[in-house]
């Protein structure tokens, strides 16, 4: 019975194991989490540009947590917009 609940266990895990989005860029194909790190990266860049054009630097305090958190969900949005099933 033991065998049997563990067999079960690991092909439930095995659910997940699809094809990874792939984007192709002139006949090469990336991975795309690839570009939503890029775009989110980007986009906190962006938001550092405008908080720091508005002085609103103290808003966005402490900038070593802000801006990793900032970029996380910026990425995990734009996966979401573009890369949902």
């Amino acid at each position: 019975m033991k065998k049997h609940s563990l067999a079960v266990a690991a092909v439930s895990l095995l659910n997940g194991c699809t094809l990874a989005p792939s984007v192709n860029v002139l006949g090469a194909y990336f991975p795309g989490w690839l570009f939503c790190i890029v775009a989110g990266v980007s986009l906190t860049v962006g938001v550092h540009m405008i908080q720091s054009k508005l002085n609103l630097g103290p808003w966005l305090a402490p900038a070593a947590l802000t801006y990793p958190v900032l970029t996380t969900l910026f990425s995990l949005v734009v996966w979401l917009i573009f890369f949902q099933n």
